[in-house]
């Protein structure tokens, strides 16, 4: 997606794109965090060209944490829930 658009909000939002990434990946950070029993970390917002790096990376710590037993099958459906949401909301 353009950075431009990722800097907007959807037509039927009021909250930019950008954002949404963020807080669908502060929600795969916390999920790993709480499956692999560490602490919860603020993710930090990063610059606009970033978020889908951050989102790919945080994605794949829950993909590994599924496959080391961290993350059970219920986890790995949220996290796949808050990815589809995003989807559909960008």
């Amino acid at each position: 997606m353009p950075l431009s658009r990722l800097a907007r909000a959807p037509e039927d939002g009021d909250v930019p794109r950008a954002v949404l990434v963020h807080r669908t990946a502060q929600e795969l950070a916390d999920l790993a965090a709480d499956a692999e029993g560490r602490p919860r970390r603020a993710v930090p917002v990063l610059a606009l060209h970033g978020a889908g790096d951050q989102l790919a990376v945080l994605g794949a710590d829950v993909v590994a944490a599924a496959a080391d037993g961290a993350v059970d099958a219920a986890g790995v459906a949220r996290a796949h829930d808050a990815l589809t949401a995003l989807r559909r909301a960008l």
